[in-house]
Parts: structure tokens; C-alpha cells; sequence
């Protein structure tokens, strides 16, 4: 594999699935030897201390004020005469359009690649964007989407590039195990309230209205109506949770649901819970929660959309149950109150992470796909 000089490009650096996998692979792939160096176009910071470059990479905020920002783009342009990069990948249209219209004043010939995170549009403005995005889409060197599922939903709709590759997100399968010991772990627990005996159910997600946390709460209200010791985990924090504190007020679970707020660290969190659900109604493409906690070897019962089907064997290694049908989530949920149930799956869900959604391997996909796209260039440093 030759050297190359990569420009990685997002939006912003908020707290984010798109923005957490680009600062993975430009990590990885600047310890493998590579010149890596990212750009993100407005200015939210907040994942600026996960990236991690080594020798000549650099950060480089374009500040753009706005939408579209003519000095933004300026700088960009400018940026990509001084750097020549051997190859700039994009993560989502908005990158995406930076990306291409600064490739093309700026006169740089280095392949475009932008790797595409969403499944399904929420707004009329989303719908109306893709519009122009498409062309860009179009005459990109590839497009890589991140799951199956998520190729055959937009091809049809005129979401592809001369090159379509399927790389599958990965997680550190190392960084995302259980090592927790059973004292830690009942101490964790023991800090929300939560006993030996109760059934913590986990999510770990923005809140946001897509999200779909309330369904959780309904969920936990219903089991405990059966008998069954259901508490709920939700680690994260966000524009919902007020909306999440009132009905489970409503319901009479307020004392059996917590909101952790933001968490740099879930892996105490994750392993504190029994099981851990995704509750989402739209935009969950191939969820890096989801990965994270099966690594973590923890039964996952998820929404059945977007890739979810890819990474979850109903009733082998987590449960799936149609997007917004309470009454089966409760049902795979009850289900999985049995420990040896859930103990035995999360063995399997563990397993499948490993063969198959190993940071690892998603690092040498994209190695190789940059090595048949990108000119050669130098021998690789180091």
C-alpha cells in the first residue's frame, strides 16, 4: 500500500456517527503511515480532542458562518492549493459539496470520495437539498455507503457515484469490552438507584425526537405493570428529555427511568445495563451504538430499519421489532428479562462484531479501496 496524502472533510465536528467515523479513520490510517488532515466547515469543536493525528497532519476550521459561506469556500480553496492532497473523502453531501466545489476552483485533481450515513430524510429543506447534492453525488470518484440496506434505498432515488463500495462501520473491539467486575458493575448501577435484581434497560443516543425515547418509557411502564422489575438507563442528554421526564411522570415510572446526560465515557454505562435497545423511527443507518454495545457483549433489541437487519440475527444474537410498535418491543423485551436468554445472546452478539464489525477490518476496506482510487504517490513513511 502506497503513502497517501488524505483531507478528510465533515460538516462540523458535533457529536455525531458521520463525525465519530471520520475521526476514527483518520486516526487509524495516520498510525498506518498515512498524511492525514481534516477540515470541517462551521464551527462546532466539539470532537476536536478525539482526533489524534501524528507527523505533518493538521485541523483546520473554514468557519463558515452560514449555509453556504463564499469565504468559507475561499479558504478551502486556497487550503487545497497548499496541501495537494492525494485524495479528499467527504463525509456526507453537505462535506460533500464543499469538498467538490473547492476541488474544482482550486484546480487539485485528487479523486473525491464521500462516504454517505443517512437512510431516510426527515424535512421538506433535506429533500430539497438532495436535489443539488446528487450532482455531486454523480461526479464523485465513489460513493461508499455504510450497509446494504442503505445502497438499496437510494440508488433508485439517484443517490450513487461512478464507484458504489459497502463498507460496513467498525468499532475498537478492544476499547469496547467488558471489564468490568461484578462489584464495579453493581456499583454502577447502585449510583442510579438500580439493584441486583432490577432489569436495567439501556440506550445510548442523543436525545432527539427521532430517537424515539418516549417509546422506552411506555415500554418500561408495561412490563412493570406485568410484574417484571424494568428500569430504564438512558445515557446521553438532549432537546427531548423534558418531553421524556413528563411522561414518565405520567406513567408513574419516574423514579424507574434515569437520564445520565452526556457521557464521554458509555462503557461503564452500557455495562451497568441487562440489555440494550434502539428505539429509532428514522435516520439509524447502521447504528455505532448498537455495535458498541453488542462488543461490549450485550443483547441489543433494535428498530428494524436501516442496516439493523445486517447486524442483528432476530433471536440469535438480539432481537428487531418494527419502528414504533410499543407492543413488540415490550414483547422481546420480556423476553430478555430472563438473564440466561440474554447472557446467551450477548455471547453471539459479541461473536458477529468481531468476524464482522471490527474497527479493523472496516480500516483495511478503506486502505484498500484509497489504494485503487487515489494516485501513487510516495512510499509510505515511517
Amino acid at each position: 500500500m502506497d503513502f497517501q496524502k488524505i483531507l478528510f472533510v465533515t460538516g462540523s465536528l458535533v457529536h455525531g456517527g458521520a463525525e465519530r467515523h471520520s475521526i476514527a479513520l483518520m486516526n487509524r490510517l495516520a498510525e498506518r503511515g498515512h498524511e492525514c488532515h481534516a477540515v470541517y466547515v462551521k464551527n462546532d469543536p466539539s470532537q476536536l480532542d478525539r482526533i489524534q493525528l501524528i507527523g505533518k497532519g493538521t485541523v483546520r476550521c473554514l468557519d463558515a458562518r452560514h449555509y453556504f459561506d463564499i469565504g468559507a469556500l475561499r479558504r478551502f480553496t486556497q487550503f487545497l492549493r497548499e496541501l495537494g492532497p492525494s485524495v479528499v473523502v467527504a463525509a456526507n453531501p453537505y462535506a460533500l459539496m464543499y469538498a467538490w466545489l473547492a476541488l474544482s476552483l482550486s484546480g487539485c485533481k485528487a479523486p473525491l470520495i464521500v462516504t454517505y450515513h443517512t437512510t431516510k430524510l426527515l424535512s421538506i429543506k433535506e429533500h430539497l437539498q438532495l436535489l443539488l447534492y446528487r450532482l455531486f453525488f454523480w461526479t464523485s470518484a465513489c460513493c461508499v455507503f455504510v450497509c446494504r440496506n442503505q445502497q438499496r434505498y437510494w440508488r433508485p432515488r439517484g443517490v450513487f457515484s461512478r464507484r458504489n463500495e459497502v463498507i460496513y462501520n467498525g468499532v475498537d473491539i478492544d476499547h469496547f469490552s467488558n471489564r468490568l467486575t461484578e462489584d464495579e458493575r453493581e456499583a454502577v448501577r447502585a449510583s442510579f438507584g438500580f439493584g441486583h435484581e432490577d432489569y436495567v434497560i439501556g440506550i445510548s443516543a442523543v436525545l432527539r425526537p427521532e430517537k424515539n425515547h418516549v417509546q422506552l418509557v411506555d415500554a418500561v411502564a408495561e412490563l412493570r405493570r406485568r410484574g417484571i422489575p424494568a428500569r430504564a438507563l438512558m445515557i446521553g442528554d438532549g432537546p427531548t428529555r423534558q418531553q421524556i421526564e413528563q411522561r414518565a411522570r405520567a406513567l408513574d415510572v419516574e423514579g424507574d427511568v434515569r437520564i445520565t446526560g452526556f457521557q464521554r465515557n458509555v462503557r461503564p454505562l452500557i455495562a451497568a445495563c441487562d440489555v440494550i435497545v434502539l428505539c429509532s423511527v428514522a435516520v439509524e443507518t447502521f447504528s455505532l451504538a448498537a455495535i458498541e454495545a453488542m462488543a461490549m457483549q450485550k443483547t441489543v433489541v433494535h428498530s428494524d430499519i436501516g442496516g439493523a437487519s445486517e447486524m442483528i440475527v432476530d433471536g440469535e444474537n438480539g432481537f428487531l421489532f418494527p419502528a414504533g410498535d410499543t407492543e413488540s418491543l415490550v414483547e422481546k423485551l420480556a423476553i430478555l428479562s430472563d438473564r440466561c436468554i440474554a447472557v446467551s445472546m450477548a455471547v453471539n452478539a459479541r461473536k458477529i462484531v468481531e468476524e464482522n464489525f471490527s474497527e479493523g477490518k472496516m480500516i483495511d476496506r478503506y486502505e484498500s479501496l484509497l489504494s485503487e482510487i487515489a494516485p501513487r504517490t510516495s512510499p509510505r513513511q515511517g
